[in-house]
């Protein structure tokens, strides 16, 4: 004999809940909406309507190497390099925080925590002080490191919480065994917090992706500027803004973020299997 399971009735509560995110969804959608459809109409305003032809003609007139694909090597190369900084350090940075009883810890938890509340733009007319001094402004190396080192300290109160969901019984016995902290660390935590690894790295990207005060301050030359910058620039350098570029060119610039969510994903479900293996 078997017995099912009544679904909970509808309340009110629950009603105006949906609700509420109903309009919450639509609210978001709007401007992604009129992003695409803008994209596509030639003569694109800033009211919402179906194009009354279906033209790629504005993917086509951005399509060049000085207005679109330069500018997106260039953020690819500055957001990829520092993100992968960031994951390489706060891993490092993190570890002893999460398998070592420091005297120090928690102040230096606290500390960074403090720090990543920190306003970028409180610090940067000093920082770009020493920047001038030690020759890093108008270049990658510079802009890359200061992006990773504003993105750290959160990076490592990240990085922390999952490195803590990892049993110390693994690398027990690996340290028995003869293997360093640091091999225990490559060899065995990091390939278990694969999920985590993913979630910072992912983060810190879609951050330093859509940094615009950083570049901007940093790089004073047009050929070097990422498409955050570039994005802004649209908007004075042409005159009268023609909607239908500016949406497709917002249109490219969301793609990588899209295919990197994509390819997180993959990564975050395969983990997660192997993850579960392991448990069993």
């Amino acid at each position: 004999m078997t017995t099912s399971i009544a679904s909970p009735k509808p309340t009110a509560h629950g009603l105006i809940a949906n609700i509420a995110l109903g309009v919450i969804t639509v609210l978001f959608l709007l401007p992604l909406i009129w992003l695409v459809l803008a994209s596509l109409d030639p003569g694109a305003t800033l009211s919402l309507r179906a194009p009354e032809e279906v033209s790629l003609d504005n993917y086509v007139e951005i399509g060049t190497w000085q207005l679109t694909f330069r500018p997106m090597l260039n953020g690819l190369i500055i957001s990829g390099s520092a993100a992968l900084l960031v994951v390489v350090l706060a891993a490092l940075a993190a570890y002893p925080l999460s398998r070592y009883s420091l005297r120090y810890g928690n102040h230096f938890l606290y500390t960074v925590l403090f720090l990543s509340a920190l306003p970028v733009t409180a610090i940067m007319i000093p920082v770009y002080t020493m920047f001038v001094r030690l020759r890093l402004v108008d270049n990658f190396l510079g802009c890359v490191l200061f992006l990773a080192a504003s993105s750290l300290p959160f990076a490592i109160w990240m990085m922390k919480n999952f490195m803590d969901g990892i049993p110390i019984e693994f690398e027990e016995a690996a340290w028995l065994d003869g293997a360093s902290s640091l091999r225990s660390l490559r060899t065995i935590v990091l390939p278990l917090m694969t999920p985590g690894l993913a979630a910072v790295a992912f983060f810190q990207f879609i951050l330093m992706w859509g940094n615009f005060f950083v570049p901007f301050i940093l790089l004073l030359d047009p050929a070097k500027l990422p498409m955050a910058v570039t994005l802004y620039q649209f908007f004075g350098s042409f005159g009268v803004v023609n909607y239908g570029n500016l949406a497709a060119y917002a249109a490219v610039y969301s793609a990588p973020v899209i295919v990197l969510y994509f390819v997180v994903s993959r990564a975050f479900s395969g983990a997660f299997r192997l993850s579960g293996g392991a448990k069993g």
